[in-house]
């Protein structure tokens, strides 16, 4: 994707005046999605079924092939996109993105527990803090 290696504002609004949790959700799904397909797409006999599509034909159903139940998982796989047909989206409720990627913001919030620093780490930053309070006459 011409060598971008960065993707900047996660989760901003309004220019980065807002922070909004289930953007950032949206908004990590989409670079998992980028980050999947600069890792680059399999493209040989095999994964492009050509011996699939001479046997099927033109007007053929691929979808019940073997070939297209295992490639199809090398494809991204989304946590909060819903790829499902309209009927079945319906069924469960016609949620939409943000809806369910504020669900998802709100589940991570209730459920993650991060891993505390080690001591060494912790009191080197509380350092680097108190010194450039003290620096800047905060202290």
């Amino acid at each position: 994707m011409a060598g971008a290696n960065l993707i900047y504002g996660a989760g901003m609004i309004e220019s980065g005046v807002t922070f909004d949790s289930a953007q950032f959700v949206m908004d990590n799904e989409i670079a998992r999605m980028i980050k999947h397909i600069v890792g680059g797409i399999r493209v040989d006999d095999e994964s492009l079924a050509v011996d699939d599509i001479a046997a099927v034909g033109a007007f053929g159903d691929f979808l019940s092939l073997d070939a297209t139940m295992r490639h199809m998982r090398e494809l991204s796989q989304p946590e909060v996109l819903d790829r499902r047909v309209r009927e079945d989206w319906e069924s469960r409720g016609s949620t939409d993105l943000y809806d369910r990627c504020r669900a998802k913001a709100r589940d991570v919030l209730a459920e993650y527990h991060p891993e505390p620093l080690p001591d060494d780490v912790a009191q080197r930053i509380r350092a680097i803090v108190e010194e450039t309070d003290r620096a800047a006459g905060v202290a």
